[in-house]
């Protein structure tokens, strides 16, 4: 009897739909400019990088930025695919 009185109820509760919380929006905008400045900040990090490996091979000075350009190369994939493996975990 209690079986059957809890199935029942149960039987009325429809499936809710998915709704994004009240400030998705503005999370989303601003994840998306955060995305722009990390790219811009790779950007302008291997330029510098590349201005001062041609310094160095200019002045013959020890060679330091190809760890800079490596770096910059290897953050600016890791930043890139950051969003392709979030979709993928979830």
């Amino acid at each position: 009897m209690f079986l059957a009185a809890v199935t029942d109820t149960l039987a009325q509760i429809g499936n809710p739909t998915p709704e994004a919380p009240p400030l998705s929006n503005k999370i989303l905008q601003l994840v998306s400019y955060l995305t722009w400045f990390i790219l811009l900040s790779g950007i302008i990090a291997i330029t510098v990088a590349g201005g001062k490996f041609a310094w160095e091979k200019w002045t013959g000075s020890s060679m330091e930025s190809p760890k800079m350009v490596a770096g910059a190369m290897i953050g600016g994939v890791v930043a890139t695919s950051a969003g392709t493996i979030m979709n993928a975990m979830l």
